[in-house]
């Protein structure tokens, strides 16, 4: 008989449903907020209508509802809590509704507002709900919010599967936005009612004591004699004195602008706008994007003599303002807080937005570009760089400024079941080289490195353009647009700089940077939307957007203390290095290319929680209850589909059907790999939750499970698909008809408006992209320190 369910074993819980329910000033820094900050427990203003409130109310304790638990000696009181406690109990609704209310973007937002509304009537009720929300009692027909809790986790759960595929989003969003937000509220004690049932532990307990020090410093008001810069760096990260916060007063910034060599002007101060600047800076080059193109672009012309400006969205957080915390993380360094999708909801997007951009933020991989992909590129795609002893010597540049490296001292908890389970099938599995030191046994890098020895570009490349005393770093301001002009005589229109916006007093003001090279690195997802708004018409410009589609499945290592367990029972999922190990099983790199990798993610209970199959209240308990020790593996592929960005937060995807076809084999593979390397359980992430117990069943039973779960369409919201690389959306090539730029990074339309980012990648390129952005970028940075020297000099000479 098959050992599949719809939900995890019993675990040995007794439950019944309920059917209720000083500062220090140094010039422009703001040192307030480089230090350590509370965690942000604020909740937004919430704009949503009463019934809209109640109708959200409803789903979200739907989602998480509350169970009795009867107390047993299996349990103890944090699993007791945690299982009683529903959503809108922890206050969950009101934090999603100020979510809703300001801080989400997506096209469909309006109709889910509508859906809200349309539930907390009968009529909506009805025809979303059909007859589940039917009473036999008059007058019969209920809203949402009046129907048991039993009878609305069957309409949610058939949802899920719906013919229509409204339904399907409307499912996926409440379920993400309901479980990412409820695991991951803090209190004012950084504290999350479920961490200590699910065996997390929050913020790294070590850093918990480092930074609980400098807490108390700040509120003693430390104060820090001048001379002492290693302190300061320590306090304030190693980018320090370059960091110029616009929202100071106005004066000090400009002194401190002036003081590193930039002219500065002051224009209207009472309606700035593009035309009427509040600012105006002047300087040789302006770097739009601060992350691993744009670093490494303003760190090699600054070190070179130029003045440099780069202006970065994102905010800084020094190494000690971290709070490694999940949904502060996510709100304050990701792109859209974290909170990113594709129109249809079919691909979750995370991509970085703060000083050091994905850099900041990523998992640590550094692998070269691989061999298959540069013989493409320049051969199929005709972009010589890639066949240039230029390209390969930037790329040996760029690994040695990391630091890059592939051994390790202590392997994690995922990456250990990896290798496991790849030795045990006789699959291929190698080291993953990492710009971070074999003792950075870290599983928070998600979240940003704590002790900078992940050297991602605020502790390389824009170290070198501080230290240059040629370069300054603009937090919190974004590009409006790239300004340029048409010169006599010249086919090409020139760039002249930028205007970007910036809050001052509370009041959003605009600055303009006159330059003589312009560079974007805004990253694949917003170079496009700020070339079009600046009128650049290339038709390449937004579209051929790849994402490296993910996919995953799982597998659970009960931690019982024995001489047998393994891994050993004190590893947890959430330890360690993020990657340190990789299979080409189905990669295909022997041609192609054009397959999937298999390498392991960095998930802590937010995500997790996400990616996880929903099928009931009690089931989800049960999963997050195991999650401490649930293994994640992922595929990932070099895809071929590709999207287009059409609006800011409109990103719109198709996976081709041979994308599909590899992510299937990868996750086939994977879950091999986790039942190989000793997995007790193990399922995938698709809606219908089924799981198969390794140890009980046959291996006819074991292999038709596999093929089953490995064989599932993934193009109809029915399974989770991720992407942490974007990528190809202004693509580098031999002509204008085909691409966006040309192999000096230059746009074919605009002279002196170069683009150095990962939206210049000609495809998919099928494994991590640090190197190859910082490489690339590297090259372009070259191109433009020849048209510097060709120009008058340098800025103090040229003024």
């Amino acid at each position: 008989m098959d050992d599949y369910n719809n939900g995890a074993d019993d675990v040995g819980f007794t439950m019944n449903e309920s059917q209720d329910h000083t500062v220090i000033q140094l010039a422009a820094i703001d040192s307030q907020r480089l230090l350590p900050a509370e965690a942000d427990t604020q909740i937004y203003p919430n704009s949503l209508s009463s019934r809209q409130m109640e109708s959200l109310t409803a789903l979200c304790d739907t989602f998480l509802q509350p169970i009795n638990v009867s107390c047993t000696d299996t349990i103890d009181d944090s699993v007791a809590t945690f299982f009683r406690t529903s959503a809108s109990m922890a206050g969950t609704p009101q934090r999603i509704g100020g979510l809703i209310s300001g801080r989400l973007q997506h096209p469909k937002l309006s109709l889910n507002r509508f859906t809200l509304w349309f539930l907390s009537t009968w009529i909506g009720t009805l025809i979303l709900c059909g007859r589940a929300s039917l009473t036999s009692h008059f007058p019969y027909f209920q809203r949402i919010s009046q129907v048991s809790p039993r009878k609305r986790e069957e309409i949610v759960l058939s949802w899920s599967q719906s013919y229509f595929s409204l339904l399907r989003m409307l499912f996926t969003a409440l379920k993400f936005v309901t479980l990412l937000v409820f695991f991951t509220q803090v209190n004012e004690k950084d504290e999350n009612i479920s961490w200590e049932a699910i065996g997390y532990s929050g913020p790294d307990p070590d850093f918990k004591s480092q930074t609980r020090r400098t807490k108390t410093l700040k509120q003693i008001g430390y104060q820090i004699p001048e001379e002492e810069d290693a302190n300061k760096e320590e306090l304030f990260g190693p980018l320090y004195k370059g960091i110029i916060n616009l929202n100071h007063p106005r004066q000090i910034v400009v002194e401190t602008l002036k003081r590193l060599g930039f002219p500065v002007s002051l224009g209207c101060q009472t309606k700035p706008s593009s035309l009427n600047p509040s600012l105006i800076i002047k300087c040789d080059a302006v770097v739009i994007g601060s992350g691993s193109g744009g670093g490494v672009a303003a760190g090699v012309l600054a070190k070179a003599g130029y003045k440099v400006l780069v202006i970065e969205k994102g905010n800084y957080s020094a190494r000690n303002n971290l709070s490694l915390l999940e949904g502060t993380t996510m709100d304050q360094m990701y792109l859209g807080n974290g909170l990113l999708a594709t129109d249809d909801l079919g691909v979750v997007i995370l991509a970085g937005s703060t000083v050091g951009g994905g850099s900041t933020i990523n998992w640590s991989a550094s692998i070269r570009t691989p061999e298959h992909v540069l013989k493409e590129w320049s051969e199929q795609y005709e972009v010589e760089l890639f066949d240039s002893r230029l390209y390969r010597e930037a790329m040996d540049i760029v690994c040695e400024k990391m630091g890059v490296q592939s051994e390790f001292d202590n392997e994690g908890f995922n990456n250990a079941i990896l290798r496991r389970g790849c030795h045990e099938l006789g699959y291929p599995v190698k080291n993953i080289p990492r710009n971070s030191p074999p003792d950075h046994y870290c599983g928070w890098c998600s979240l940003g490195c704590k002790d900078g020895r992940k050297k991602g570009t605020s502790e390389t490349w824009l170290v070198d353009l501080v230290n240059s005393g040629n370069g300054a770093i603009l937090p919190e301001c974004e590009a409006i647009q790239i300004l340029h002009k048409q010169k006599k005589g010249r086919d090409r229109k020139t760039a002249t700089g930028v205007a970007f916006n910036f809050q001052y007093k509370g009041v959003k003001e605009v600055c303009i940077v006159r330059s003589k090279v312009t560079i974007v690195a805004c990253g694949a997802l917003r170079t496009p939307l700020l070339l079009k708004r600046s009128g650049l018409k290339n038709p390449n410009i937004g579209k051929n957007l790849h994402l490296h589609p993910v996919t995953m499945a799982w597998g659970y290592f009960p931690d019982t203390p024995s001489s047998n367990t393994w891994p050993e029972p004190e590893k947890k999922s959430y330890e360690g290095g993020i990657m340190t190990a990789m299979s080409t099983v189905v990669g295909n790199f022997e041609s192609s290319g054009y397959g999937a990798v298999i390498q392991t993610p960095s998930l802590h209970p937010g995500m997790f929680s996400v990616l996880m199959p929903w099928v009931s209240g009690i089931d989800i308990k049960r999963r997050m209850c195991r999650f401490s020790r649930t293994a994640h593996i992922f595929a990932l592929a070099r895809d071929k589909g590709s999207g287009e960005l059409v609006l800011p937060s409109t990103v719109s995807y198709q996976m081709n059907r041979i994308d599909e076809e590899n992510l299937n084999r990868g996750l086939e593979k994977v879950l091999r790999i986790l039942a190989a390397a000793g997995a007790e359980e193990i399922g995938t992430h698709h809606c219908k939750g089924r799981t198969l117990n390794v140890k009980r069943v046959s291996s006819h039973e074991f292999e038709r499970f596999v093929k089953e779960e490995s064989s599932r369409t993934l193009r109809d919201l029915s399974t989770p698909i991720c992407s942490a690389h974007q990528m190809g959306s202004c693509r580098m090539g031999a002509d204008s008809k085909r691409s966006a730029v040309n192999q000096m990074g230059e746009t074919w339309e605009v002279e002196g408006l170069y683009v150095a980012d990962s939206s210049v990648f000609p495809t998919a390129l099928g494994v991590n992209p640090m190197v190859t952005v910082q490489a690339i970028a590297y090259c372009t940075a070259q191109s433009v320190l020849q048209v510097l020297r060709r120009k008058k000099g340098m800025l103090g000479k040229s003024l």
